[in-house]
C-alpha cells in the first residue's frame, strides 16, 4: 500500500543526479517542483537553480517548473531562470504532469519529475506514470500543512529505506 508512494530514488539534492546519464539512457523531459526542491520557500531564483537549467538545456533536455502555487510566486521564479511553467497545478492529480508533458513534447516513459514531497510531487508524477526523484527539503521552515504531511512521510520513507536495504 505504501508503495504508491514510494520514489524511484531519494537523494540529497535535485542539483547532483547525474542528468547526462540519464540522457544517454534516454530520457528526454525534466519537470520540477521549485519550493523547497530548488531554493527555499518562497525564495528567488538564484544561481544555482539558474545554472542547473542552463546545464539541462544544453544537455538537450526540455525543462518544465510544475507549481501548485500562485501565478506570481512561480513566474517570478521561472522568468529568471528560463523555463515555462505551470502554477496552480493540482498536484497530486496527474492533470498538471500530463500538461507539462504535452507541452514539452514528452511522454511518462522518457521524462523525470524532481521534488521534494511524497504525497503531491511524488504520488502525482507516480499516478501520470512517470520516474520520480524525491530530494530532501532545501530549508526546514515551511507552512503548517507541509509540516504536518512531513510527520506522515517520515512514517513513509522508513519503510521505503527498510525495503530498499532488504532488496
Amino acid at each position: 500500500m505504501l508503495q504508491r508512494f514510494y520514489p524511484y530514488a531519494y537523494v540529497d539534492n535535485a542539483y547532483d543526479i547525474g542528468y547526462e546519464r540519464l540522457y544517454a539512457e534516454g530520457w528526454r523531459g525534466v519537470i520540477f517542483d521549485i519550493d523547497n526542491t530548488l531554493v527555499p520557500h518562497g525564495a528567488p531564483a538564484d544561481q544555482r537553480s539558474i545554472d542547473l537549467v542552463k546545464r539541462l538545456l544544453g544537455i538537450g533536455f526540455q525543462v518544465m517548473m510544475l507549481s501548485n502555487n500562485k501565478e506570481p510566486r512561480v513566474k517570478m521564479f521561472c522568468d529568471k531562470v528560463g523555463t515555462a511553467y505551470i502554477f496552480k497545478a493540482g498536484k497530486p492529480f496527474p492533470a498538471g504532469y500530463q500538461r507539462a508533458m504535452e507541452q514539452m513534447g514528452t511522454r511518462p516513459e522518457n521524462t523525470l519529475f524532481v521534488g521534494d514531497q511524497l504525497f503531491t510531487d511524488v504520488w502525482g508524477a507516480k499516478r501520470a506514470g512517470m520516474r520520480t526523484y524525491l530530494v530532501k527539503p532545501i530549508h526546514p521552515k515551511e507552512e503548517i500543512q507541509i509540516v504536518i504531511k512531513r510527520f506522515f512521510e517520515k512514517i513513509v520513507l522508513y519503510f521505503y529505506e527498510k525495503e530498499r536495504r532488504q532488496r
